[in-house]
């Protein structure tokens, strides 16, 4: 119950009010006085007849003009008024108060941190958006700042501005701040926000709970540091140029070019000319061309597929990788740069080395600092990480409602083999977005093979004898499936994460050869 009472500015009116409450025992759990001689009482609610006796009461007391009962107490009204608005702005916002800590977060802030209210209001903004630094603001210029972040893997822009509020004496005092997130592509004609040309982002981009994903960036992020060839192996669509690029972002040349050469897309003598340059005056130019590798001086040159690279072309990397001197195409005289070489292949180079279809010296120079990611396969709990951030980039540039799916999907999702890895899965996603009727994200948009597909066929289990007999009967069938993809031994050890030794001892012993 909340009463609105109308009266003159009268010294011990107000007391005189509490004195009624008190006497029927009525709760008092909120006042409000307005300058313009209006009270406000926030009381539990009571029944009609002790209700008509108090708003008589009332009016006998001297100087109260009308009392009347409404819906809401000024400050109910203001914040709801503001919570509503909130709660209906498209971008992000949340109320942070000086000590970090969240007061007020709107549904789209919900939405996008994935969490309920409980978990987002009273905890503390480090906590729920790891990238920014609140307390280095706060000890800072306290200025309206925008800055790049990466919330699950997607870019977003992060705008804080200072809230000030006067005090009696007309000085400002800072209150609380505003936080703000949007999406930072530009969409729907919004202009661009203007940032660094220069970010650190990175690794951040990556998503994935599982041991393997971990130890892989964990290792990444060493590496990065340092200034030695990096190779990056790992099956197509798993992410190598991603990580080659996170890696260059975090290392000191981060502020220079990363420049990206497809080692299998370029005929050899055009491959040349685009990685060393060439000479003026040659192929009718009157002026020279910088190649790939003078263009990214002090940078990073990503050599993507090396094992593509010519036998020719192998021979002049080696030169340049051992002092980092080459020579342009027709130009006698040397030129040095400070580069330094990702390279990234999908084959095993050390197998094309032994079998002399790559430099056996180049490999060993490459080979130096090695980074392999693991199949998505090998990771299943990573997809639902993975699905998520699909989905949330999808819909963003959609301009969709995010969909709701159930756990099932997940499980189906995750018994898939993926052979395309997460570019197979975030092409997926999209497909079926766009084939979806409604809110509900089903596995039969993906259009996954069934069953017998996804198991290879290996067929059905034999389930005579004993369990012994049947774990064997098992175990031959993947390993004779498993053989036609990774025809030797050691193909397959590495596949399966075993040693070469027991991979060769159960190929003899079920009698399995590649057909």
């Amino acid at each position: 119950m909340r009463l609105e009472v109308f009266c003159e500015d009268r010294l011990g009116l107000t007391r005189e009010l509490l004195d009624i409450l008190v006497s029927r025992n009525i709760d008092l759990r909120g006042i409000e006085i307005d300058i313009s001689g209006i009270i406000y009482l926030n009381c539990p609610d009571i029944d009609f007849t002790t209700f008509s006796e108090l708003m008589a009461q009332i009016r006998m007391i001297s100087g109260v003009k009308d009392v009347r009962k409404i819906p809401f107490m000024p400050v109910e009204r203001h914040n709801t008024e503001l919570i509503s608005l909130l709660n209906n702005l498209p971008d992000a916002v949340l109320a942070i108060n000086l000590k970090g800590f969240v007061d007020t977060a709107n549904y789209a802030a919900l939405s996008l941190l994935n969490k309920q209210q409980h978990e987002v209001v009273g905890h503390a903004i480090s906590t729920l958006v790891h990238a920014f630094n609140f307390s280095r603001w706060l000890e800072g210029s306290k200025s309206r700042q925008r800055e790049e972040i990466v919330l699950n893997g997607l870019d977003y822009v992060l705008e804080i501005m200072p809230v000030y509020i006067q005090s009696e004496a007309k000085e400002s005092i800072l209150a609380s701040a505003m936080v703000i997130l949007r999406a930072s592509q530009v969409h729907h004609g919004v202009q661009p926000v203007h940032l660094p040309l220069h970010s650190e982002l990175g690794f951040e981009h990556f998503v994935g709970i599982s041991n393997r994903h971990k130890h892989l960036i964990n290792q990444a992020k060493k590496l990065a540091m340092l200034d030695q060839p990096l190779l990056i192996e790992g099956e197509t669509g798993t992410g190598k140029e991603m990580l080659a690029k996170a890696c260059h972002n975090r290392s000191e040349r981060s502020s220079r070019p990363f420049l990206v050469v497809s080692c299998a897309s370029m005929p050899d003598d055009v491959a040349e000319t685009e990685l060393f340059g060439h000479a003026p005056g040659s192929f009718n130019h009157r002026e020279g061309h910088k190649g790939i590798f003078e263009q990214a001086n002090g940078g990073t040159v990503f050599l993507d597929e090396i094992g593509e690279m010519s036998a020719h072309l192998q021979i002049k990397l080696l030169r340049f990788l051992q002092d980092g001197t080459f020579r342009r195409v027709g130009e006698e005289h040397e030129i040095h740069v400070d580069v330094r070489v990702i390279a990234s292949t999908r084959h095993n180079l050390a197998a094309l080395a032994e079998s002399d279809k790559f430099r056996e010296d180049l490999f060993y120079r490459l080979n130096v600092l090695t980074l392999s990611i693991p199949p998505l396969r090998e990771r299943p709990s990573d997809v639902q990480p993975l699905l998520e951030l699909f989905i949330a980039k999808h819909v963003r540039h959609m301009g969709m409602a995010k969909p709701h799916y159930d756990e099932s999907l997940i499980e189906q999702l995750s018994h898939y083999q993926w052979p395309g890895n997460m570019r197979q899965l975030d092409n997926m996603v999209l497909r079926a977005l766009t084939e979806m009727p409604d809110d509900e994200l089903k596995i039969d948009y993906f259009h996954l093979p069934g069953v017998e597909a996804v198991n290879g066929g290996i067929g059905l289990i034999n389930l005579d004898g004993s369990l012994d007999e049947i774990m064997k009967d098992y175990e031959a069938k993947v390993l004779e499936k498993l053989y036609q993809s990774f025809p030797s031994s050691r193909k397959l050890a590495k596949r399966l994460n075993v040693s070469h030794t027991s991979v060769a001892n159960k190929l003899r012993d079920y009698d399995i050869r590649k057909h």
